[in-house]
């Protein structure tokens, strides 16, 4: 059975089912999905710009509780190689985010049970008085390990990060968003919904936030369809979700036992998240974890951003999964896309756009 019809209907402007969806994943017609949400990614940026935004990780402990079998970047409590940065350490590596025009910090660590809340409420005063940074920071599992420090609600916590200096909060941790997955995947890490009672909290509080979905982790397919349609279900309700974002697992240096997933089916993912998820307007590239390249091409399947420059990374990284591609290289790889490239703030506004050859880009290819 061709998927004629269901790509037909959605270019229309109708909404793709929960068994369209299912019936595009089981497809092999790649091209024709790719073709499709590249349609569907012009409607809501017609110009052929791709954006991107100078940001850095920093990952500010690697001391976590969950033990997740996918990470190879967590030290249990208690390890030798266990570290929180010192504060110094964390705004050394904001000035030099600045220096190099950056405008995006995206803090994330384990979930360490040795922090009190006090200690991200004061980081985020402390950062904000001494820089003018958007905090990307603190993914849904940290939030509700400060929920269990802190003793405070869910609504608090997120209320008092806001005052604090929390501007936003990324999707990691949303892996597979069904519970039979998380289960076998991270067992400590919450259900779905806790993930989803996050962000909806968020947006609630004036927060906004992006999704994720990681594949290849042995979820079925329906389980893929299923996170799809309870992302777009939550977006319905609260628009809080500027982006979605979606990679693959890297299995290498990790507990769980798995096939590397081919960039085929990475790129089919990204072409059905963008024909099924009609209600968000930016989706990322992931070229950390599939690669300048396959991230050059997702720009084909839907993507219109091609994410952070990511000055540093520790977490994908510890996978032995190490892509870094400097500013320079972006606009390159951008333009070799057929794509006019442009810099973006966290809110994806457009911060400037690089013309061919002009100074500000030859700035930023030397000093990058």
């Amino acid at each position: 059975m061709s998927i004629d019809a269901i790509l037909t209907k959605v270019l229309a402007g109708e909404r793709a089912t929960f068994e369209d969806t299912l019936r595009l994943y089981e497809s092999n017609e790649i091209e024709k999905m790719g073709h499709a949400a590249n349609q569907i990614m012009q409607k809501w940026h017609p110009e052929p710009i791709t954006t991107f935004v100078i940001g850095r990780n920093i990952n500010y402990t690697n001391i976590c509780d969950v033990y997740c079998k996918f990470c190879a970047f967590y030290r249990g409590p208690g390890s030798a190689e266990g570290y929180v940065l010192p504060d110094e350490e964390v705004y050394k590596k904001i000035q030099e985010t600045i220096d190099v025009g950056g405008t995006e910090i995206l803090m994330q660590g384990g979930t360490n049970p040795n922090l009190p809340f006090s200690y991200y409420t004061d980081l985020l005063r402390n950062i904000k008085k001494r820089f003018d940074i958007h905090m990307h920071s603190f993914s849904p599992a940290e939030v509700w390990k400060m929920v269990e420090v802190s003793g405070l609600s869910l609504e608090q916590v997120l209320r008092e990060l806001k005052e604090a200096g929390l501007d936003s909060i990324p999707g990691g941790g949303a892996e597979i968003l069904d519970d039979r997955t998380r289960k076998k995947i991270s067992r400590l890490k919450g259900s779905w919904t806790d993930w989803m009672d996050c962000m909806k909290t968020a947006n609630k509080v004036g927060l906004h936030t992006t999704a994720t979905m990681v594949i290849g982790f042995g979820e079925t397919l329906e389980e893929r369809a299923l996170h799809l349609h309870r992302v777009r279900e939550a977006q319905d309700e609260t628009n809080g979700f500027l982006a979605f974002i979606s990679w693959t697992f890297q299995p290498e240096n990790t507990n769980l036992r798995a096939e590397k997933t081919p960039p085929e089916e990475y790129l089919k993912n990204v072409a059905i998240s963008r024909i099924v998820l009609d209600n968000i307007p930016n989706f990322q590239s992931s070229w950390v974890t599939m690669g300048p390249e396959i991230g050059k091409k997702s720009l084909s399947f839907g993507c219109n951003d091609f994410g952070s420059t990511m000055m540093e990374e520790n977490v994908v990284s510890a996978a032995a999964c190490t892509y870094k591609v400097n500013t320079g290289q972006i606009i390159q790889l951008i333009r070799e896309a057929g794509k006019i490239p442009a810099q973006r703030n966290t809110k994806y506004d457009i911060l400037r756009i690089f013309q061919e050859g002009d100074q500000v880009e030859k700035d930023f290819v030397m000093q990058n």
